[in-house]
């Protein structure tokens, strides 16, 4: 199975291509597991790409002193600029070696909040905000539990990159170095959309519902997060100067993704239908109404379905922003990006604490 972040190296590397082809077909082209087909001619390109490093691997010796002695011939501005990056690219991976230690830490607590949940439960003592998470017997909803704690992380880890984005660019560091960033990122938020998949098959009804979102990220919700149309017109006045390819791009993206945000909100809209009719069928009909019930859970796995596509959405909407842009441009969109979620977060909370008149 690709992972979605092979998908983003790999998009990288291929020709942009019209975004509107490929949108129309994430509605009907994908894998159950929410990741999109690869093309025969890509599959082609990667195995030969696989086939020419293994051939150079065979080789052994020479092919490695071969590369020495070219390294070793390069200029010394060159040489330090190389050792700056294999220095970031090792700090990089020490974040994320700290950072997956942090969600490890993170479900050690939980484990210990679901067993103080437990015994709570049988004290018969519900303490307010944790109830949110518990059914109808009682049980702890574990999969929730798990998302707003890898979720509360995500958002400090997303804090962090944001400061060191802001202040790369002001660095004016190399290219290299800021792809570097840049690349961190975006797996950023792909893992976002694979936890929020997670939560999806958990309770569906809280993720698209935005229980996990501020009061004013919940006003912009669109199936369980941000519709891309409406960030592109956001980032797109932060990314000047485009050059007139890269402004036709973008547009043609931010018209794409409009029909295909309709395609699946008229989707929503007939699965409402769908459901209400099939739990007000026979409503004044004596005797149990477990048979509707049943059929309602039937379809509820296209709600499912639904919000996994959106993210899909989401996801393909940042890899192709990515192939359109330069480097920089993509670090400032990013910076963008994430501020523009900060202040979101900022308004709720100024909202919830800002003076009221009396009743």
């Amino acid at each position: 199975m690709t992972s979605p972040t092979t998908q983003f190296f790999t998009s990288r590397r291929m020709s942009i291509y019209e975004p509107f082809q490929q949108l129309n077909s994430w509605v009907e082209g994908y894998h159950d597991d929410g990741c999109p087909n690869i093309s025969p001619a890509v599959a082609i390109e990667l195995e030969e790409k696989i086939n020419n490093q293994s051939e150079d691997v065979s080789q052994g010796t020479p092919a490695s002193s071969n590369k020495y002695v070219q390294e070793a011939s390069k200029p010394e501005k060159i040489q330090r600029r190389l050792a700056q990056n294999r220095e970031a690219a090792r700090k990089s991976r020490l974040r994320k070696k700290a950072y997956v230690q942090q969600l490890e830490s993170s479900r050690l607590k939980l484990i210990q909040l679901e067993q103080e949940l437990e015994r709570t439960r049988q004290q018969g003592l519900y303490v307010g905000g944790v109830i949110d998470h518990l059914s109808f017997s009682g049980t702890v909803n574990s999969g929730i539990a798990a998302f707003e704690m890898e979720y509360s992380n995500w958002v400090e880890e997303q804090n962090r990159q944001i400061c060191e984005l802001r202040t790369a660019l002001n660095a004016h560091i190399s290219d290299a170095e800021l792809r570097i960033l840049v690349d961190s990122g975006m797996s950023h938020y792909f893992d976002l959309f694979r936890m929020k998949a997670r939560a999806a098959k958990a309770d569906v009804f809280y993720l698209t519902s935005g229980m996990w979102k501020t009061s004013a990220e919940r006003f912009f919700l669109w199936i369980g997060g941000f519709r891309p149309s409406e960030l592109l017109k956001v980032l797109l006045p932060q990314l000047d100067p485009l050059t007139e390819k890269q402004v036709t791009d973008v547009c043609n993206l931010e018209q794409s993704c409009q029909q295909v945000e309709d395609a699946l909100s008229q989707g929503m809209d007939k699965l409402r239908q769908i459901l209400a009719e099939a739990i007000g069928a026979a409503l004044l009909d004596e005797g149990s109404y477990i048979p509707q019930l049943t059929n309602a859970m039937e379809k509820l796995e296209a709600l499912v379905s639904f919000a996994d596509r959106a993210d899909h959405l989401r996801q393909e909407t940042l890899q192709q922003l990515y192939c359109i842009l330069t480097t920089r441009q993509a670090a400032r969109g990013l910076l963008a990006l994430g501020e523009y979620f900060q202040r979101l977060r900022a308004l709720s909370s100024f909202w919830a604490n800002h003076p009221r008149d009396p009743a």
